[in-house]
């Protein structure tokens, strides 16, 4: 049985601060990949849906829920959560799906209404849950966690502010032409340095917003997509959600302290570097045969760190290639030509599916001026709190 699966249709609801619900950005997500893939949701024979966590309480059973406000036609529904994994999970749910001969058209959905400011844990004492502990025990907001991880690559491997700006600066150019993206004003290395220090030494602008937002996607096995008249779609080869190893010696949220290594040799690679190698290995590619990435830039300083990850550049060089050039639009690989997290803030159920929207635009050849030339090969890379990997292998 082959694993790939067809992305037919692809669909977003702008990101910003509209001041709905998650599920009117969902449904106009959802009917817009609809309307791309050229089929009715009558047709559709499952929804998998990315949760929206409200009140530390994933219980908003995004299939449902989405499967309702489109209008009750009996598909079968999933719900997953996985933090910012949550999309990579829908997208893994749904390839499932069809691969096992389960249905042949599947419509994966996420969308989030952000509360204002940064992410924090609702109220209540829950002392078993290691992301209520860094909060409570620690102090440890995303902006410091983000703030910690550019300290160490600074220390390490001497990246300096001048890279994280030129990194905030490379995607803000992408955003600018992308008409889901919430902030399009390219800006300049001055003006991030100039922008209030949040955690230092990142600033304002070296930090992801919260957003709204949605996207969805529609996928089929390949045999109903040439019934339907796509002879070359574009195609999931991969879906990477590996957990870590154990001992992790690299900082991560939520888990602030490290694993002992005294008695265990760690791992060769470290969890994100697992989560592209397992995409890579059940693709059948090598970094080498990338035409793009969207990566999760929580910081300009996690997107550097993400280069390396991937293996687009030895550890440590992942300033050098953005100094070169090598990932901006027209570089030899593109890294969010959406304009990334940089351009659309935070919206965690819909982030990993939306990377795969740019995906599947770019390897159409229908990403207007931000498109990516000669695109064949892109691949996502994202993660979740507690230990959920996230990557996507899309071809054409």
């Amino acid at each position: 049985m082959s694993g790939d699966v067809a992305v037919l249709g692809a669909g977003m609801h702008p990101w910003g601060k509209w001041g709905h619900g998650f599920v009117a950005y969902g449904v106009a997500a959802a009917r817009a990949a609809l309307a791309d893939a050229g089929v009715d949701w009558r047709d559709v024979d499952s929804v998998v849906g990315a949760d929206t966590v409200r009140g530390g309480y994933p219980g908003h059973v995004a299939g449902a829920t989405f499967a309702r406000a489109l209008g009750w036609q009996g598909a079968r529904v999933t719900s997953v959560y996985a933090a910012c994994a949550s999309g990579a999970q829908a997208v893994g749910a749904a390839r499932a799906q069809i691969l096992s001969g389960l249905a042949d058209l599947v419509l994966v959905v996420g969308a989030e209404a952000a509360p204002k400011g940064f992410f924090r844990p609702a109220g209540g004492d829950r002392p078993d849950d290691p992301d209520w502990l860094r909060f409570r025990v620690l102090g440890a907001t995303n902006p410091a966690y983000f703030g910690l991880y550019a300290r160490r690559r600074m220390a390490v491997h001497g990246d300096t502010l001048e890279d994280f700006a030129r990194v905030k600066v490379k995607n803000a150019a992408c955003g600018a032409l992308n008409p889901n993206a919430r902030y399009r004003a390219r800006v300049t290395p001055e003006e991030v340095a100039g922008s209030a220090v949040v955690a230092d030494p990142l600033r304002l602008l070296d930090i992801c917003a919260t957003s709204d937002g949605g996207a969805a996607l529609v996928l089929s096995s390949m045999e109903f997509a040439r019934r339907h008249g796509v002879a070359d779609p574009v195609r999931i080869r991969a879906v990477s959600t590996v957990t870590p190893r154990y001992p992790s010696t690299v900082l991560d949220l939520p888990d602030i302290a490290t694993d002992s290594a005294v008695a265990v040799e760690p791992a060769p690679d470290t969890f994100r570097a697992s989560i592209a190698r397992a995409a890579y290995e059940e693709a059948g590619i090598g970094p080498e045969d990338l035409s793009l990435a969207e990566v999760y830039d929580l910081s300009t300083a996690l997107e550097l760190q993400w280069y390396e990850d991937l293996g687009l550049c030895a550890e440590g060089e992942a300033a050098k290639v953005l100094r070169e050039g090598a990932t901006a639009l027209g570089g030899r690989i593109p890294v969010n030509a959406s304009g990334g997290l940089a351009s659309f803030g935070e919206a965690v159920p819909a982030q990993a599916i939306a990377q795969v929207c740019e995906l599947t635009w770019q390897l159409r050849g229908r990403a207007g001026d931000r498109q990516v030339e000669g695109a064949r090969v892109g691949i996502t890379a994202n993660q979740g709190l507690f230990g959920h990997g996230s990557s996507v292998v899309a071809v054409r």
